[in-house]
């Protein structure tokens, strides 16, 4: 799981950031809310961490940006601002939770925990962007992007990723892939799935050290982290 931090108090985000680590996940780290939202435009993360008074544009006005931007991981705001109208600003600039300082770990870490269980509860946050790892489906769009970078697919392509995205870690094989994306019946005297996840492989993990797309001998397909 990854994290973008982004927080200006050295105090809390060394605190913050040894405690995350120690359970396993990758942190990265924004010192102003510039840096903070190319971070989240440039990669793919669970959860976003983000103090409201930052340097640069301050932790409301980053919920606003990442939204318009079409861009729906959830959002922790943190403050020393306590009052209820501080916390529905909050929630109607878009974050999805609030927690105000000072905190305890514990409660942070469960706030965090909970975010990313729901954005991992069937896509909930918005089923038109699917992401896994670094790589974002934009339906809508019609756009891809791997670590930021655009990638260009055909309709069919696009198509067979959806679907891999949609059952990430699942073995699916042939017969299934030619019924669901193709709408046919498989023709085992055919390569046809085999060229096309061989298409989809080159555009998208060409040029990354981690693939994504993998080859199950005898069994199908599947979209993992290795």
């Amino acid at each position: 799981m990854r994290i973008l931090v982004i927080e200006d108090e050295m105090k809390t985000l060394q605190s913050v950031r040894q405690g995350l680590e120690e359970q396993g996940w990758l942190v990265d780290v924004a010192y102003d809310g510039e840096t903070g939202l190319r971070l989240a435009r440039q990669n793919v993360y669970d959860v976003i961490s983000s103090d409201i008074i930052v340097p640069g544009i301050n932790g409301l006005e980053f919920c606003r940006q990442l939204r318009k931007s079409g861009i729906y991981t959830p959002v922790l705001l943190l403050s020393a601002l306590g009052e209820l109208e501080d916390k529905v600003l909050g929630l109607e600039a878009g974050a999805d939770d609030y927690l105000t300082k000072p905190f305890e770990f514990r409660e942070y870490l469960a706030r965090i925990k909970a975010l990313e269980r729901r954005k991992t509860a069937g896509f909930q946050q918005n089923d038109q962007i699917l992401r896994f790892n670094t790589l974002e489906l934009d339906l809508n769009a019609k756009l891809v992007r791997r670590a930021g970078k655009p990638i260009n697919l055909t309709p069919r392509e696009m198509a067979l990723l959806e679907y891999l995205m949609r059952h990430p870690g699942k073995v699916l094989s042939k017969i299934e892939i030619a019924e669901k994306v193709w709408d046919l019946d498989f023709d085992t005297g055919t390569n046809l799935i085999e060229v096309y996840v061989n298409y989809l492989r080159n555009k998208i993990d060409k040029g990354f050290d981690q693939k994504l797309i993998h080859t199950q001998f005898g069994q199908g397909y599947v979209l993992r982290e290795e």
